[in-house]
């Protein structure tokens, strides 16, 4: 582990943040029982580092951490709290380069697409820092006599957040700024794929003035940690980052204990493109939708639904494109496309594009043999695509677009709404009347019309159907951490019923 430390820590300007401990009651911690995993670097797949796995009785122990952090934490006035989570964002923006090199390194993403992750993280904690003082109450018009109704806003409580590893800093901070900024302690579970962005910033906010027990990192077997992160009632709140099938696993189990649930989860984003746009604007549109993270994002568009009037020139010109996207190591420089996650990740890649094929798609691009390593996808272009396909049905989660033609609008509303998904949705038109139709009857909790980006700290993310529950980020975001409480206050000196 020295060895290992010592490698990564050169390439640091501040070697200290990277930590390969759990963060505990403001203390590193080791695992109790010896157990520890391994981390790689996806370009090279050499281990980077490692990470102990904790016992049963070290998660318990964060979250005896955080309940007695709580009293003195939820006490604090907003603008106290806002002092320390400043301190943070001003900390995570003085360090973005180690942030981002370690972000590269355990996650393969390329370094300027890092470096754009720091600074997208890092204003959620501003953002939030400034929201915790509005949580306003509100006065309710009185149907009682002599009496003053009203509500108060107060912190849910624990708050547990298990987060993904395609975006490992981001997820965080636009989870836990919110909370912190709402009173609650937070216990952090990042993917085991991806766990040093999230100690980098436990050791910030360390630096910050954050109180022990008041950001905690646990790090152990996912499902594992889940279970206990679920099933202990002390933790009044949970939110999670990752795929449907995971999500309706959580809020199986935590039923029993009846928490506040915050999901973000699986995608399929349909791109529509009507027939009065140029061809190769919205072609270009479409790769920068689909290909960022390399495809490894919940927001990628998966579904591009062009109009038959432009189909043809539309693929000339995405082919074109995207076969000169570069795919290679993160730390390179002018590298589009880093490595997928792991070798599972491009194993299921290709499924899906032999599916395709095997049912009727055209598949261009995608030589698999100019990949520069084993975890490495090169990017496919499939036309024709269909609903039967896999293509169609699944967040593929790789550099993988499928595309189809459409003949109107009602078409292609019913297309884009065929999936259990309902994540977000991409328009490209001119048209104010087809945008007003297309936008009111997709059924998305986001849609994006003529703008690729569409995320940011105003912005209450989320979805509908089986894409989630709540909203993060925008002036609601941190109700998904706070109680309302309704107070009837009778005429004082006289008692209601005497």
């Amino acid at each position: 582990m020295t060895t290992l430390s010592t490698t990564l820590a050169k390439r640091l300007e501040d070697p200290r943040l990277f930590r390969q401990y759990a963060y505990v009651d403001g203390k590193w911690t080791h695992g109790e029982g010896g157990h520890e995993e391994a981390v790689y670097d996806p370009a090279t797949n050499e281990a980077i580092g490692h990470i102990p796995l904790l016992e049963a009785e070290q998660i318990t122990a964060a979250v005896d951490a955080a309940e007695a952090a709580f009293t003195h934490w939820r006490a604090l006035r907003a603008d106290e709290r806002c002092e320390r989570l400043l301190a943070w964002y001003d900390l995570i923006q003085a360090n973005r380069e180690d942030l981002a090199t370690i972000m590269t390194l355990e996650q393969g993403k390329p370094l300027p697409d890092a470096r754009g992750e720091v600074q997208y993280g890092a204003s959620f904690v501003r953002w939030f820092a400034e929201e915790g003082k509005r949580t306003y109450g509100e006065t309710i018009p009185s149907h009682i006599p002599n009496a003053s109704l009203g509500t108060l806003k107060e912190p849910v409580g624990i708050a547990a957040m298990i987060t993904p590893w395609n975006f490992p800093l981001a997820m965080i901070t636009r989870k836990a700024a919110a909370a912190l900024a709402a009173g609650c302690p937070v216990i952090v579970k990042p993917a085991n794929e991806t766990p040093f962005s999230a100690l980098a910033l436990a050791e910030l906010s360390e630096r910050a003035g954050i109180p022990a027990g008041i950001f905690n990192v646990v790090l152990g077997d996912p499902a594992e940690v889940s279970k206990i992160l679920c099933s202990e009632p002390r933790i009044r709140a949970l939110s999670f980052t990752g795929s449907t099938r995971v999500g309706r696993l959580l809020i199986e189990q935590s039923a029993n204990t009846v928490k506040r649930l915050s999901l973000e989860l699986g995608g399929n984003a349909p791109f529509i493109v009507g027939p009065d746009m140029d061809p190769k604007q919205a072609a270009y549109a479409a790769i920068d939708a689909k290909f960022q993270t390399a495809g490894q994002d919940c927001l990628a568009a998966n579904r591009i639904l062009v109009h038959e009037s432009i189909h043809d020139e539309f693929v000339e010109h995405f082919k074109e494109r995207m076969l000169a996207l570069t795919v290679g190591n993160g730390l390179q420089s002018e590298i589009d496309l880093g490595p997928l996650i792991h070798r599972q990740a491009v194993e299921k890649a290709a499924a899906i594009v032999d599916d395709a094929i095997s049912k009727g798609a055209t598949v261009s691009g995608g030589d698999q043999s100019q990949a520069p390593g084993e975890n490495y996808f090169m990017p496919v272009m499939l036309t024709g695509v269909t609903p039967k396909m896999k293509v169609w049905r699944e967040e593929n989660f790789a550099p993988v677009a499928g595309i189809t033609a459409y003949s109107t609008d009602d078409e292609v509303i019913e297309m884009a709404n065929d999936t259990e998904y309902g994540l977000a949705a991409y328009i490209y038109t001119h048209d104010i009347r087809r945008i007003w139709k297309l936008m009111r009857a997709l059924e998305y909790g986001m849609v994006s019309v003529n703008s690729v980006k569409m995320t940011g700290p105003p912005v209450p993310f989320g979805g509908v159907k089986q894409s989630g529950l709540g909203r993060e980020g925008g002036a609601t975001g941190i109700d998904e951490y706070l109680e309302t409480k309704y107070y009837c206050l009778g005429a004082l000196g006289s008692v209601s019923g005497s």
